[in-house]
């Protein structure tokens, strides 16, 4: 195929040249600790994403009408050992419970249940694992797994038997406080408002990026005669 227009096709392959220049500079590791530019990215984005999702306090604060509210439910768990991890946890958060191989009955304050469950999150929020691993012997994510476990059946059993209020209350601190202590354990929260000026850059830098390529294959394909046109309309005589 020949080159028709040099200078534009020449232009598209300028931006084609350095856009793969600059992908190489991207996965190459010189962003600190070895890290390429989207593990860069991506654990800004994670550090960031933690900041925002720090909704433990306010939970706590809201469980304080939940103290004196007793509940009783019966779960049952996917094993027998995790069944009986859980009723351990249970025990030290001040609940009585009945166990019998997977199935757990569970009965006392409700507050102060999940009240234990908001400090287990929060210091692991805080990547404090060393708490939870003093109190329950094993490692806090675990420790967490089985919370979640465990609330996600209780939230369940709660709906089934009409305590749609108890169930909310159970639901808000497996999704807002659990969740997030596991998913972002490890990680180092940070604000937006101390990052805006790098995290406004790589969006700029994407958006830019993406319109590099577009503009390297639309030089190169205008240089070699290839261009899109609407199509003329045949007139019916």
């Amino acid at each position: 195929m020949l080159i028709e227009n040099k200078k534009t096709f020449s232009l598209g392959l300028l931006y084609g040249v350095s856009f793969f220049a600059v992908l190489a500079l991207i996965f190459s590791p010189i962003f600190g600790d070895g890290r390429n530019g989207l593990v860069f990215s991506d654990d800004m984005f994670n550090k960031l994403s933690k900041g925002s999702s720090y909704f433990i306090p306010k939970i706590m604060k809201g469980n304080e009408k939940n103290m004196g509210k007793q509940f009783s439910v019966t779960i049952s768990l996917d094993k027998p050992e995790v069944a009986e991890k859980a009723a351990a946890q249970f025990k030290k958060a001040g609940s009585e419970v009945v166990l019998d191989s997977q199935t757990l009955k569970i009965t006392g304050d409700l507050g102060k249940t999940l009240a234990v469950i908001l400090q287990d999150s929060d210091a692991m929020f805080n990547n404090n694992s060393g708490k939870l691993k003093t109190n329950y012997g094993y490692d806090g994510k675990e420790a967490l797994n089985y919370w979640w476990q465990a609330l996600s059946k209780m939230d369940k059993a709660l709906k089934k038997d009409g305590k749609i209020k108890e169930s909310n209350e159970v639901g808000t601190v497996m999704k807002k406080a659990v969740e997030p202590a596991y998913n972002f354990y490890g990680i180092e929260a940070q604000q937006v408002s101390d990052k805006i000026g790098v995290m406004s850059g790589l969006l700029v830098f994407y958006v830019a990026y993406t319109m590099w390529w577009g503009f390297a294959i639309y030089f190169m394909f205008e240089g070699l005669g290839l261009s899109m046109k609407k199509a003329k309309v045949k007139k019916e005589v």
